[in-house]
């Protein structure tokens, strides 16, 4: 049984690749997006990609917290102001100051402005964040043991219950300390060896002081992604079906493992740019990594399968992956209608 049991084992990390081979994938996606299609477009040269990962971003991080709207009533209000559905009035405002907060944080990370800040993230920034994200729920449903100095935009003058795993946050009176301390930690995750992890790590402890009376995992997500984008990454969308892995990565996290919360915010950061993002810049004729053509008819499988059988063009790549474009594949299923 001992040997069936380690066979089983070895077969599952066979299946499942290293974690600084996930690492290396991302860095190598963003390099290519930065040298050969100009990096990350910004909101006004390319709103329609922005505008994609903004819905999702918006419902997905929301429903982490238990909001119930659907992806289309997300998109009806955000594209239309309407508020579809018959939800409570707090839900639609849960959502109304997600996508407020996160479209803030897409156009003040490519193009500061007079923000301009010198450090990854500023304490002004953190502050304006969790206004942005809780102001317009705060008005219709205020935290009911909020005081007048807890409105959005202020640290908490409450202590914290410790949380399910056993961590328990700082005392309020040292809250503005800790952030402190916090934003000047950032300025060294560029230059560490593994930055994805240095940034897990981060988000894992800003989740850990839970400066704000309420919206800590929704402010700490959109900081996430203000970090991410300014170092040229792609926003990252933790999806409501991986809560569950989620909060354990940050539990182990909170045990000084960051290594399974930077896993998971890798291939996030890789799903959302080739879903989004390398699909909209490369254009028709570029060479592109299979997983950026991939379609729900067409997965990567079948992509490669049509490759190794002659009847897709692609070239391969000095990293090993395969590299076709949307004219190519075009080219192919049209001559794969013409066989049929």
């Amino acid at each position: 049984m001992l040997v069936l049991f380690v066979m089983q084992l070895n077969n599952s990390r066979r299946g499942r690749p290293p974690r600084q081979s996930i690492y290396q994938r991302l860095n190598e996606a963003v390099a290519e997006l930065r040298d050969r299609m100009g990096g990350l477009p910004s909101p006004t040269e390319a709103e329609d990609i922005w505008t994609s990962i903004w819905y999702q971003e918006a419902h997905q991080s929301t429903a982490l917290e238990g909001n119930t709207l659907v992806i289309e009533q997300v998109k009806a209000l955000l594209a239309q102001g309407l508020a579809v559905g018959n939800k409570e009035l707090r839900e639609y405002m849960e959502v109304t100051g997600y996508a407020n907060a996160a479209k803030w944080v897409y156009g003040q990370a490519l193009d500061p402005g007079e923000w301009a800040p010198d450090a990854p993230v500023t304490l002004t920034e953190v502050r304006h964040v969790h206004e942005l994200a809780l102001g317009p729920v705060w008005n219709v449903a205020p935290h009911p043991s909020a005081t007048e100095k807890e409105q959005p935009g202020s640290f908490r003058r409450h202590d914290i219950q410790p949380f399910p795993g056993g961590m328990t946050p700082p005392s309020w009176v040292e809250v503005e300390g800790a952030v402190a301390d916090w934003v000047k930690s950032l300025s060294a995750n560029s230059s560490t060896e593994d930055p994805i992890e240095s940034i897990a790590a981060a988000h894992a402890a800003f989740e850990r002081i839970h400066p704000f009376l309420d919206g800590n995992g929704r402010t700490g997500r959109l900081l996430l992604n203000l970090i991410l984008v300014r170092m040229g990454y792609p926003p990252v969308i933790i999806y409501k079906r991986d809560r569950s892995k989620y909060l354990r990565s940050l539990q182990r996290a909170d045990c000084n493992d960051p290594g399974p919360l930077g896993e998971l915010i890798a291939r996030a950061i890789t799903d959302n740019l080739y879903r989004f993002v390398v699909p909209a810049v490369a254009g028709p004729n570029r060479l592109v990594p299979l997983a950026a053509l991939a379609t729900k008819e067409r997965s990567v499988i079948s992509l490669r399968a049509a490759i190794e059988r002659g009847r897709l063009r692609a070239q391969k790549g000095p990293d090993g992956q395969w590299r076709s474009s949307r004219a190519w594949v075009d080219e192919y299923v049209v001559s794969k209608h013409r066989r049929v």
